[in-house]
């Protein structure tokens, strides 16, 4: 996922989130308060958009920000998995189920890992009330961001976020264990997260003036410029698509197929080919001999 900050105003502060689906281009986009966490934002984005991509979509890549126990929860629950690249992982807590003694007995390293409990009694309690809730979800009857939002308000939390808070901690122990173990899907995580980072820096440079910063005040034209900043990046990706199909058939017919773990690594998010300023021509020669001052126009006055 792309995450881009941009500025309101002059003091007012925003984020436009962006995520991207299996090819590097962006596939939402969305203007959210900067005090947001923007892991609420994630299914709105998978759930709130009709393309096809959406729909063969099963695993979601990102960063410390983009996830929370809650939002381990419901992908869980929605038949999605959340594989996020989490800062200090080592520092979370990890959770067990059942006594740290019958753990112990069958896996005596992991039980001194597992220093969490689960109130499993809740959950069962709750379970129901989980599913219709991932069921409003997945269905479009509720936004993740306006659920999440309200569950989180409250400084004493429902049994329903309890308990959402208790199954998504079973769900990031058994997600950080598998990253622990697997180099393969660590592998994986960074590949995709690498391709927000050349979007990132694609964007950064189509979009030079003012620093990069949305200045818009309303809400209706910071997306407006989002829009049309995300319009202009995925035509030069598609651009850049075909005309690396192209090269990589030819390449194919001289030398040979080409081994799909070096095709993992080609990206269409390419920048080097673009002129983002434009071409300028000045006619020295039929300028030279001009004298004196441009005419000045003169605006049309409406008669009365």
């Amino acid at each position: 996922m792309f995450r881009g900050s941009i500025r309101v105003g002059w003091s007012e502060r925003g984020r436009v989130r962006r995520g991207l689906g299996g090819w590097p281009a962006g596939r939402t986009r969305r203007v959210i308060p900067v005090t947001d966490r923007e892991a609420v934002h994630v299914l709105d984005e998978i759930f709130g958009n009709a393309t096809d991509l959406l729909h063969t979509l099963t695993e979601h890549a990102t960063d410390t920000a983009g996830q929370t126990l809650t939002v381990f929860s419901l992908f869980k629950l929605t038949g999605l998995i959340l594989s996020p690249r989490i800062r200090d992982l080592g520092s979370i807590t990890l959770h067990r189920l059942g006594s740290r003694q019958q753990l112990g007995a069958a896996f005596p390293n992991a039980a001194k890992l597992l220093t969490g409990t689960i109130d499993t009694r809740l959950i069962r309690e709750q379970w129901d009330e989980m599913l219709r809730l991932s069921a409003s979800l997945k269905y479009g009857h509720a936004t993740a961001s306006l659920v999440v939002g309200k569950l989180h308000a409250s400084s004493r939390r429902s049994a329903l976020g309890q308990a959402l808070v208790e199954y998504g901690s079973i769900q990031r122990t058994v997600f950080a264990l598998r990253y622990l173990a697997d180099e393969a899907y660590r592998r994986r995580i960074t590949r995709q997260l690498n391709k927000g980072e050349t979007l990132h820096s694609l964007r950064r440079d189509l979009s030079f003036a003012h620093e990069g910063a949305i200045r818009r005040r309303h809400l209706d034209q910071q997306t407006e410029q989002a829009l049309c900043l995300s319009l202009v990046v995925n035509a030069i990706i598609t651009f850049n698509t075909v005309y690396l199909q192209l090269a990589l058939d030819e390449y194919v017919q001289r030398h040979g197929p080409v081994s799909p773990e070096v095709l993992t690594h080609l990206s269409p998010a390419l920048m080097e080919h673009v002129n983002p300023y434009g071409t300028y021509t000045f006619p020295i020669e039929e300028m030279r001999d001009l004298v004196g001052y441009r005419p000045l126009r003169h605006a049309e006055v409406a008669s009365a």
